[in-house]
């Protein structure tokens, strides 16, 4: 699958528009009710909502720029702790997902990292009723393999996704972005990148990048 910097660019302005159009779009709402609501009560209960907006567009925003962005410095690798700090923030926060993570290294390469948040949105935002999102990475002789696997009680990974993962090019659309991403990391890496059956009752995506 080849994607241009153009055709990618569009696609990922359009993913992040519309993750940022909801939290965004409730500060907004917050805002007017705000302004009309005298009540100190209600006053209060507005205040939270819009603090838990807040944060929601601040930690998409943290995310994005570590997976998609120039984040992480002008080096070869990143801080794991980042990588970390960006999925919590992203899942964890709202208690709707619990992290498992298996990442010795303190740090990886920025096409690794780049790969394993890009997955972990991706099976994180599978788990629809929530559940346990693994995250774990093991290097050894200048290469580096990538597990995330995600668990329960319903999990819905969008055919769009699946086919942008195995290199449709079909798939191309921007809500497959960061599956078209991870693709092409992986490809440019010279690694390899598999995923779960459509029958598993799990979702696993596993990504591997040889010595450098």
């Amino acid at each position: 699958m080849s994607l241009s910097p153009a055709d990618f660019a569009s696609l990922l302005c359009s993913r992040l528009c519309h993750d940022l159009l909801s939290p965004v779009g409730a500060l907004n709402n917050g805002l007017e009710l705000l302004a009309d609501e005298h009540d100190p009560d209600m006053r209060a209960r507005c205040l939270e909502l819009l603090a838990d907006s807040a944060r929601a567009s601040a930690n998409k925003l943290k995310f994005f720029r570590l997976a998609f962005g120039a984040a992480g410095g002008f080096g070869d690798s990143i801080d794991t702790r980042e990588a970390k700090a960006a999925i919590e923030g992203l899942f964890v926060d709202n208690h709707r997902v619990k992290l498992g993570w298996m990442v010795d290294a303190p740090s990886l390469p920025k096409p690794a990292v780049k790969v394993l948040l890009n997955l972990a949105l991706i099976a994180g935002d599978a788990l629809v009723r929530g559940g346990q999102l693994d995250v774990g990475a093991e290097t050894g002789g200048g290469g580096v393999e990538i597990v995330v696997r995600a668990d329960g009680q319903r999990i819905v990974l969008d055919p769009e996704l699946r086919g942008a993962l195995l290199g449709d090019a079909a798939m191309m659309t921007p809500r497959a972005a960061a599956a078209c991403l991870v693709r092409e990391l992986v490809e440019q890496g010279n690694g390899e990148l598999q995923v779960s059956p459509v029958d598993s009752p799990v979702l696993l995506f596993g990504a591997s990048f040889p010595p450098r």
